[in-house]
């Protein structure tokens, strides 16, 4: 699984007061495409406060499971919408249902150990029916993050990260990783059994898989100069499934291998990031390295304080040649207005890439087109808005 950056301002926001001023000359301009409320594979996201109260842009959804081939059902609120990564991801301590156990093919059970940029998540795979819209994929793996009745972290799983198995650790009741890929483990999930596949993850008969399968849509509204309270979308099922998820005329940015493009910043003779990616997952625009112009918080950290709002831009260029250069303003972090949790200029310090997080979504339709997967653009994976 690749790094993600899944940070929130804990304490900070609970805190800071007042309203960061900035202009507004350094905006993107987002297309304008209208936001899916309606239809049998539309899910309703929010930005909002997080079950905590106290996560900036994080962009979260109910999620339904039932043990599988059952009306024993539990709808799970709080679950992050992660564009960045692959699976659903819940806490044990959120799911009240007694879920049947993924084992090998020699009985033992399966466990997962999930790495991200700050944390892993340890716990068991089990199975089961998962809903959501009016769409319903049955019988699927998912992981129980820090289930009690299951054996500890292993120390070659917590040494690689600190394990985030509790809602104060993950801030979130789970994670729904949506990205544009089928497996998590990359090509090793994919090869036959006893071929070197784990045994981790299986092919469902193409009769009982949801059909809006060949990606999904991130659609949330713009966001004012001083941010909002929170603020409601919709995360559609498919593209080019269905009249509400057609690709039409949206750039499309095709993938390496490891799900990644490039990312020239600033966009005028800048350093090239090939192995940058755009990620609902993260909650603010992480590149560059703090200068007197973008000094890090003292407080906030992870993310930028500048004096005053400041402007830039990069370009974003996808394997298949598409090209396109993106506005974006930077606030200061410390200074953004306390009872607001959907901002579009919040970001912070990455020397390595340039992760487009939340930030980027807020105003656009953003699709994320899974591996092998036929759309009008041909098959994913690939980003388009």
């Amino acid at each position: 699984m690749r790094s993600l950056a899944i940070l929130f301002l804990s304490g900070i926001m609970l805190t800071i007061v007042g309203c960061g001023g900035r202009t507004s000359s350094g905006r993107s301009n987002p297309n304008s495409n209208p936001i899916a409320t309606s239809g049998a594979n539309v899910q309703p996201i929010a930005v909002n406060s997080g079950p905590l109260g106290n996560y900036a842009n994080g962009v979260f959804t109910p999620v339904t499971i039932c043990v599988p081939g059952t009306s024993n059902c539990q709808t799970i609120s709080g679950v992050l919408v992660d564009t960045g990564s692959y699976g659903l991801r819940l806490l044990s301590s959120a799911v009240s249902l007694s879920l049947p156990q993924q084992t090998t093919a020699l009985g033992t059970p399966i466990a997962e150990c999930a790495q991200f940029s700050d944390g892993v998540t340890w716990g068991p795979v089990k199975a089961a029916d998962v809903k959501l819209a009016s769409e319903q994929a049955n019988s699927v793996p998912i992981q129980i993050i820090g289930d009690p009745k299951f054996s500890a972290v292993p120390s070659s799983c917590s040494s690689k990260a600190t394990p985030m198995d509790t809602l104060q650790t993950l801030a979130a009741n789970g994670i729904l990783g949506v990205g544009p890929f089928r497996q998590d483990c990359g090509d090793q999930c994919a090869l036959p059994v006893g071929a070197g596949n784990p045994g981790v993850y299986f092919q469902c008969p193409s009769s009982t898989c949801p059909q809006d399968n060949t990606g999904v849509i991130v659609e949330l509204p713009a966001v004012g100069p001083a941010g909002a309270p929170s603020v409601n979308g919709s995360l559609v099922f498919g593209i080019d499934t269905q009249s509400n998820n057609a690709l039409g005329s949206a750039k499309v940015f095709t993938l390496n291998s490891s799900g990644n493009f490039t990312t020239i910043y600033p966009a005028s003779g800048g350093t090239s990031y090939p192995n940058s990616f755009i990620d609902s997952g993260s909650n603010g625009l992480f590149f560059g390295t703090a200068t007197p112009t973008l000094p890090a918080c003292s407080k906030a950290t992870g993310f930028y304080c500048p004096s005053s709002t400041q402007n830039f831009s990069a370009t974003q260029q996808g394997r298949n040649g598409t090209s396109n250069t993106v506005n974006f303003s930077v606030a200061n972090a410390e200074s953004l207005n306390s009872n607001n949790f959907a901002f579009d200029d919040l970001a912070g310090p990455n020397a390595n890439t340039f992760d487009w997080g939340l930030p980027f979504f807020f105003g656009r339709n953003v699709f994320t087109a899974i591996e092998s997967q036929p759309t009008s653009a041909g098959a994913g994976p690939f980003w388009a808005y």
